[in-house]
């Protein structure tokens, strides 16, 4: 097991009120850091206090984009542990992007460990109301002094964390959603099935636009067809179809969301019909002609599950379940926040304990 050196910071930070947490704005008192040269591997694995470094202006992540992350957290309990959910699913999916990006492999096990020991460390960051949360940030930028097309020879891996306040913060609402028939986000055999800065940096424009209509995000079609649906803004996709909860099926454009796989095993541990598979937007319509459409919801890190209460395609609006929270949405959201924080048992051995406050 590689040694992970620590070097503590001068002055502790004070984690805010729960009120003045936001997302992603505020960041605790240490990182990890970890290099990687071809001829040395990864190595110097060190916590060290958080903050700005430096960079070579010619560094290849500026030009290229060989870069890649993942989202996490860590979470409060009411008998004040501090526990994570699904770390090492989401260190692996972390691989996963890594080799779709032609980054080296991690070692699991050390960044593990060095996720651990850094939460541990800064473990009064995590706030303790419901529906905060601590969010861990991994990533790894190619950092090569040189403005030429090719794989990186050196990389910098960093772990970051940020307390986060509750996702909705005017409360669990249906979000209305445009379907996107002109951008396309990603095709089979690119990148989106990884969490590269790319794939989202692809996602900015369809979203923008969509804002200015007065929707809160896009429903992605599959990019040759534009027929099939993918993902939702930043997030998977689901359908409730007649008692039936459907998602598209991983296609190499798709990305296996951590949530998404919650969602499915406790659906089908509830002994609902979960299924996944492709489907159209034609499909749904249709359904909602129908009176089939029972709910739509997205599932992803940061919000859970954001229920949908309206679509619009090609300037066709639909509202689904009379624009209110549908029971299915409702409950796997204060199931799965529930199992995160400590407050029903863990029968998916999904939650690990980092440490005691």
């Amino acid at each position: 097991m590689t040694d992970i050196a620590v070097t503590l910071a001068d002055k502790r930070g004070t984690l805010p009120t729960d009120d003045k947490l936001g997302f992603g704005k505020i960041f605790t008192d240490h990182m990890f850091v970890m290099d990687y040269t071809s001829d040395k591997g990864w190595y110097d694995a060190r916590i060290i206090p958080y903050g700005d470094f430096n960079i070579s202006p010619a560094a290849m992540v500026l030009h290229y984009g060989q870069a890649i992350f993942e989202g996490m957290k860590a979470f409060r309990t009411e008998d004040n542990r501090v526990v994570m959910y699904r770390p090492v699913d989401h260190l692996n999916r972390f691989n996963n992007s890594a080799d779709i990006l032609s980054i080296p492999q991690m070692n699991v096990d050390v960044v593990h460990t060095a996720l651990k020991k850094l939460i541990d460390l800064d473990k009064h960051w995590v706030p303790k109301s419901l529906g905060t949360s601590l969010y861990i940030r991994p990533f790894v930028i190619s950092i090569d002094p040189y403005v030429g097309v090719k794989v990186a020879s050196q990389y910098t891996l960093f772990i970051i964390l940020s307390p986060v306040g509750a996702y909705y913060a005017s409360g669990f609402k249906p979000v209305k959603i445009k379907v996107e028939d002109h951008y396309v986000r990603a095709v089979k055999g690119g990148l989106g099935e990884a969490k590269t800065a790319a794939n989202y940096a692809a996602s900015l424009k369809a979203g923008e636009v969509a804002k200015k209509d007065g929707y809160t995000q896009v429903l992605w079609l599959d990019a040759i067809e534009q027929k099939y649906i993918e993902e939702v803004g930043t997030m998977n996709i689901f359908f409730k179809i007649d008692d039936e909860i459907i998602t598209p099926e991983l296609n190499g454009s798709i990305l296996n969301g951590m949530t998404r796989r919650s969602v499915l095993a406790v659906a089908k541990d509830w002994g609902m019909k979960a299924t996944e598979r492709r489907i159209s937007i034609e499909e749904v319509y249709e359904a909602h002609a129908n009176g089939r459409l029972q709910e739509v919801f997205g599932s992803g890190t940061a919000a859970v599950i954001s229920p949908v209460g309206e679509l619009c395609w090609k300037g066709k609006k639909i509202i689904i379940n009379n624009g209110e929270i549908g029971e299915t949405s409702q409950k796997l959201f204060d199931y799965i926040t529930s199992l995160q924080q400590g407050r029903v048992a863990d029968k998916f051995g999904w939650v690990e304990e980092v440490t005691k406050l």
